[in-house]
């Protein structure tokens, strides 16, 4: 029994850690609108990979938000993104591309990733493996989940404060 609780108290605390969560098959979106996250629009800038990371997330408007994403390490652009917020079927879906610092298209021309909405918790959106959460007027986290060569993957916390 001794050996057992630290294994098992061990296992909670790696679950409280975990800040993403997948969709699963047979799951559907919960319902949600694009006013519930308008605290989103800004310029939002912290760091991660090594570097600086950057948002600016437009006002909400018809039932959309667009974003533009770029990572800067030591000077130059490492990549974009660029993507939106959408609401559709009365829920919300994150929709991005991804291109290299020159805009070549990491994606093919007619796909995007896709992160549906899994659940709202309080201050959390749960997209499929891409959290949002509300800290302040002033600060955001975002948790992705992302995956590695050899098939494993991590979370990855990006800190944002507001510009």
């Amino acid at each position: 029994m001794k050996l057992l609780l630290p294994l098992l108290l061990s296992s909670i605390c790696l679950l409280q850690a975990q800040n993403t969560v997948s969709f699963e098959e047979g799951m559907t979106s919960p319902a949600a609108t694009i006013s519930s996250i308008d605290w989103l629009a800004g310029h939002w800038k912290g760091e991660a990979f090594g570097g600086i990371a950057e948002e600016i997330w437009s006002p909400p408007a018809d039932g959309s938000m667009m974003f533009s994403f770029r990572l800067l390490d030591k000077g130059d652009v490492s990549f974009y993104e660029f993507g939106h917020l959408i609401e559709t079927d009365q829920t919300l879906i994150l929709q991005l591309k991804h291109f290299d610092a020159n805009l070549s298209g990491w994606e093919e021309k007619d796909e995007n990733i896709d992160f549906r909405l899994v659940k709202v918790e309080g201050n959390r959106f749960y997209f499929d493996d891409f959290t949002i959460e509300y800290i302040s007027d002033k600060e955001i986290n975002m948790y992705v989940e992302v995956g590695e060569e050899d098939g494993s993957s991590s979370e990855i916390k990006f800190n944002y404060h507001r510009q």
